[in-house]
């Protein structure tokens, strides 16, 4: 019997044993599942699969379209539906914008405890997800939906690009600078509304950066000097950063004072706001970062924070570094910021200056 109208629901994130991208498999654990898989042989129009655990697959159509093919889902990150919805349909779709191309449809994929949830509080989370989908102009065009112990909800993306502006993570070039788009703490912040210590002046902040749509990806692909792109999610900034090293074969140095955090967020992480999420990501790939002497355990909690609906992480050309900042800056993405370099290294690796 599905719950009444009028029968008191548990919290969203009450339901979940972990919300937002903080759900991933940690990154050690990951690699050892998927070292042991085969692939087929694969097909000469397939520009982008799993080889360097890039944002989306993408097949070249012909000389003009390529297509950008992903898909993204998770456990509550926070309690009202619709924010969830929002917040889970923004981050699907920004893989689309993370390797340059357009969003054209979504999918819908759907999982809820129906004994647990009312149908107008499912009904609410999809249409969270469908309104940014209209934001990003793009339908859902169809989905699939399963009764699940969690509730689980996300899109699959589809999106076009020209594949001569197809931007992945393994293309950065020694030189270039670094610049992320969105303030780190997402994690951070969802801990501490999991705890009841995040106030609405901080949760208003949470909902703002989540849920804005990584827009400026397209017009940053179409700039020469732009070489690398990924958008920075649950393996947190140094994961993801970590990825854009090992594929391109360098060093990536992080000036950390630079590196934009949401108002707040320090002081959470101080108190122990962390997920549990951060701690398997350092477990994972720790041993590739090197961390200046007396690093804050605030510090480390939020190079390593999972985030849900990040910013873009961008690898230029030092000529090309002020119309970056500049296509941040028109796409209203005031904390975009420089927050290092590219460099020629034996050993690709994470340092933080």
């Amino acid at each position: 019997m599905l719950p009444a109208m009028n029968t008191p629901e548990p919290r969203l994130t009450s339901l979940s044993h972990g919300g937002g991208c903080g759900c991933k498999i940690a990154p050690g654990v990951l690699s050892e599942i998927l070292k042991g898989t085969s692939a087929l042989p694969l097909p000469k129009e397939l520009m982008v699969g799993i080889e360097t655990a890039d944002d989306a697959a993408v097949y070249r159509l012909n000389d003009e379209q390529a297509l950008v093919a992903t898909t993204d889902f998770f456990m509550p990150i926070v309690d009202d539906p619709y924010d969830f919805g929002r917040i889970a349909a923004t981050n699907a779709i920004s893989d689309v914008y993370a390797m340059g191309g357009r969003p054209i449809l979504a999918l819908a994929l759907v999982g809820m405890p129906i004994k647990v949830l009312s149908t107008a509080t499912i009904a609410r989370i999809l249409e969270g997800g469908a309104a940014v989908c209209r934001a990003a102009g793009i339908p859902v065009a169809g989905g699939h939906t399963i009764d699940s112990v969690e509730a689980i909800y996300g899109l699959v993306a589809l999106g076009l690009v020209h594949p001569q502006r197809v931007k992945r993570n393994a293309d950065a070039r020694p030189g270039d600078r670094l610049v992320l788009g969105k303030p780190l703490g997402v994690g951070v912040m969802s801990a501490g509304l999991k705890a009841q210590q995040l106030d609405a002046a901080g949760y208003a902040r949470m909902i703002a950066t989540t849920t804005q749509l990584n827009t400026p990806g397209p017009d940053l692909a179409a700039l020469p000097g732009v070489h690398a792109m990924t958008d920075v999610t649950g393996f947190g900034l140094a994961g993801h950063a970590l990825e854009m090293a090992r594929g391109s074969g360098c060093e990536l140095r992080m000036a950390w004072s630079r590196v934009p955090l949401l108002e707040g967020v320090r002081a959470l992480a101080a108190q122990g706001q962390v997920t549990g999420a951060s701690g398997r990501n350092w477990a994972g790939y720790g041993a590739e970062v090197l961390l200046p002497e007396a690093f804050a355990a605030e510090d480390r909690a939020l190079l390593t924070d999972p985030q849900t609906s990040g910013g873009l992480l961008v690898a230029c050309a030092p000529e090309a570094l002020d119309e970056v900042l500049a296509v941040f800056a028109r796409h209203g993405f005031a904390a975009a910021a420089e927050i290092g370099e590219v460099v020629a290294a034996p050993v690709p690796r994470l340092r933080v200056a």
